[in-house]
């Protein structure tokens, strides 16, 4: 998903469609090859055997067809089919289960994770007192920013629009250096007894002041306070180890090189941060990334350890046991499952457009939203390719005689209006949404699921439930360690 339109007033912002192209009008290539092989099955059987040939056949040729058009798990069978054999492979090689052996420690400088994020590494930069999790499968470093902000939604349109264009100039400044790899940013919202806030108040409150104000104040506590919350938001920087080779050379080549590059890249998203007037608290040195990875593997007991100082060790802040199921995922003290935002929003909509789904009530969960920056020439490929293939598949259809719909002619005028914004000088980013859904059971994760779908909705945005690979999205949604979406 690219954000492609320009605002039509300074607190509107719109998403351009997902695109639908496809091989054959707007079918893909497998389910273009599915009905090829029905046909290639069907026309000679009825041509040489008549009806008891197609009748013979029937148990090919239907199959084929189903697998094009029924669907499942909202998208035809043949496109679900390769993620489910995958899925099947890996159960039967027990790839789906991990299990911490304390007889045989993880190598030092390592991050006790499952599946293919086990080759994660990590170093502490002296300089910034930030750790940095390296990444040798996709050559990537990443540093995490802890940042806080004001209540958008109480400040006025003109504040809000101003906070807007500046956070839009420090991601186009990334995006511009041409290192920056991927910008994660991830919004933890679990539920909070409000114990803080009451006992802030036995201690604090005005017995001698106006009774109706002391009154009321503690009415809305003893209703309002045990349904709270606790936000937090991090911001995952990972710089592009070779496209910033020449830079890593330069500064001494190496890991050492390397967080110096991205040392300097951190220097200059603070910049951008204090200019659109938000609050860096620090970047996350190892204590406090172990316990962010400690928290979302084991909720409850980082409940017992939190402010204690135990459990802030890196190299077992993982989890201890894992076991990945086709739609969820079973985790030392929790249940989770990964939604992905498919669509977002069509229509022109504020800034906070995800309030009500940041703020559901009661649901512990995580929204993750990874901003991955388009070279220019990338990215005017990409519209090449779109408008090629929009008037192929006119063409197409109009040879067919297939009436169009206006969703082939929104999807044209999405790509102009992208393309017109990299003319400007915009940068072009493309927005991936997952959304990490966490509950002591399953029965209360079925329900936080749906909650969150319903909320999505009024949001205006659409999601679907990740099916056959939930360990992966589980560890992209939930950790601020700006991995590739797959």
């Amino acid at each position: 998903m690219t954000d492609t339109a320009p605002a039509t007033s300074p607190n509107l912002v719109r998403f351009g469609r997902r695109t639908s192209r496809g091989l054959l009008l707007g079918f893909s290539a497998a389910r273009v090859a599915c009905m090829a092989t029905a046909a290639a099955v069907f026309i000679p059987s009825l041509l040489f055997a008549g009806i008891v040939g197609t009748a013979t056949t029937a148990v090919i040729w239907v199959s084929f067809l189903a697998a094009a058009f029924v669907p499942w798990a909202g998208r035809p069978l043949i496109e679900t089919a390769p993620t489910a054999a995958h899925f099947l492979v890996r159960r039967l090689q027990r790839q789906t289960t991990y299990a911490v052996r304390p007889s045989e420690p993880r190598p030092a400088g390592t991050l006790a994770l499952p599946g293919d994020a086990a080759a994660l590494r990590w170093l502490w930069h002296p300089g910034t007192r930030a750790v940095m999790v390296h990444d040798p499968h996709q050559q990537t470093l990443t540093a995490v920013a802890h940042v806080r902000h004001p209540a958008y939604v109480l400040l006025s349109p003109d504040e809000q629009s101003r906070r807007v264009q500046g956070w839009g100039r420090a991601l186009a400044g990334l995006a511009a250096s041409g290192t920056c790899a991927r910008v994660q940013i991830l919004e933890t919202a679990q539920p909070d007894s409000g114990r803080g806030i009451i006992d802030w108040w036995q201690e604090h409150r005005e017995l001698h002041g106006a009774q109706w104000a002391v009154q009321q104040y503690e009415k809305l506590m003893e209703t309002q306070a045990p349904a709270a919350c606790t936000h937090r938001t991090l911001v995952a920087l990972s710089l592009d180890l070779k496209a910033a080779g020449k830079a890593i050379r330069e500064a001494g080549r190496g890991m050492t090189g390397s967080a110096t590059v991205l040392a300097q890249d951190m220097a200059a998203f603070e910049s951008g941060l204090r200019a659109a007037e938000l609050k860096l608290v620090s970047w996350l040195g190892p204590p406090d990334l172990a316990g962010v990875i400690r928290s979302a593997y084991d909720p409850a007991g980082w409940a017992q350890l939190d402010g204690t100082g135990v459990g802030q060790d890196l190299g077992t802040a993982g989890p201890v046991a894992l076991e990945e199921h086709w739609d969820h995922l079973r985790h030392d003290s929790g249940f989770s499952a990964v939604l992905w935002i498919s669509e977002w929003p069509r229509i022109d909509v504020p800034p906070h457009f995800l309030h009500a789904l940041e703020f559901a009530p009661g649901v512990r969960k995580t929204i993750s939203i990874t901003a991955t920056p388009l070279s220019t020439a990338a990215a005017m490929r990409d519209i090449r390719k779109a408008k090629v293939e929009y008037v192929t598949d006119a063409a197409q259809k109009a040879r067919l005689g297939v009436i169009t719909d206006l969703a082939d002619a929104q999807e044209l005028s999405d790509v102009m209006t992208r393309e017109r914004a990299l003319i400007s000088g915009h940068a072009d980013l493309r927005f991936t949404g997952l959304i990490a859904v966490t509950a002591p059971n399953k029965d209360d994760l079925d329900a936080a699921v749906s909650q969150l779908q319903r909320a999505a909705t009024q949001s205006g945005c659409e999601t679907r439930l990740l099916l056959g690979q939930q360990a992966r999205s589980f560890t992209a949604a939930a950790l601020p360690l700006a991995r590739k979406v797959h």
